[in-house]
């Protein structure tokens, strides 16, 4: 190693490297965790609640409601409700929120591999 090598200091990785210990990509991260975390959170306890429910509590689920229609069936389908209703809160959190920031550190990453 050359003495000016040496003085550079070890190269700083990669390119990927350099924006992942960037702050933006820290921020970014954060941000999606935030998101992400609880959101999961909350719709894996709303599941498990369903098959607790469905397990230790047939006689509730089966209750009608009207017709052959009972509780079960209606959490059931609440159930692909509230899929569809997360993944709409991801879109509009993600349009509003991740995709300024992401083509930014996109730019960034292309500027520097070319």
């Amino acid at each position: 190693m050359s003495p000016a090598e040496h003085e550079a200091g070890p190269p700083a990785g990669t390119v990927y490297e350099q924006v992942q210990a960037s702050p933006e990509f820290q921020q970014f991260r954060g941000r999606i965790r935030r998101y992400i975390f609880p959101m999961t959170v909350v719709f894996l306890g709303w599941y498990l609640l369903y098959i607790a429910l469905a397990s230790f509590a047939p006689a509730f689920m089966s209750i009608r409601v009207g017709g052959a229609i009972t509780i079960g069936l209606l959490i059931g389908l609440l159930q692909f409700v509230s899929t569809f209703a997360i993944t709409t809160l991801y879109v509009r959190f993600a349009g509003r929120e991740m995709d300024g920031p992401a083509a930014a550190l996109r730019a960034r990453v292309e500027e520097a591999g070319a």
